[in-house]
């Protein structure tokens, strides 16, 4: 693999440690306990990373085999990352509403993130030109 296309996961996992670290300084700060999530966050960051990743090396592979079919590719991924991510989440789900908020827009904003993360690599890859 090429320094140009290992580039991007390199940037992946910067920004993902930055964020972990951030998010980190802010439970801190905010007293909150991680003690009695289901979830630790490096369990979460450690599924979002590995998902992105994979996501990355799909647009890649896709974008050298038929340039054109990156944005549907890009959706299809998405959709089944959705899917993983839902799986996840069901077991917060369950619990009652009163028990732990934090933990769940915890998840949220992590997905967010990410997903944003890989919206951006797209568009990049999108825009290039060839």
């Amino acid at each position: 693999m090429s320094l140009k296309k290992m580039y991007s996961f390199f940037v992946l996992i910067g920004a993902a440690f930055l964020l972990y670290v951030i998010h980190k300084m802010v439970f801190y700060v905010l007293n909150i306990k991680e003690a009695s999530f289901h979830y630790s966050l490096e369990t979460l960051y450690f599924f979002f990373l590995t998902l992105s990743a994979v996501i990355f090396k799909v647009l890649l592979t896709v974008k050298e085999k038929s340039f054109d079919n990156v944005g549907m590719s890009f959706l299809l991924v998405t959709s089944v990352k959705m899917v993983f991510c839902y799986l996840i989440l069901r077991p917060l789900l369950q619990t009652p509403k009163l028990d732990n908020p934090v933990e769940r827009i915890n998840f949220f904003i992590l997905f967010i993130v990410f997903l944003t993360i890989e919206t951006l690599f797209t568009i990049r890859l999108v825009n290039e030109k060839q």
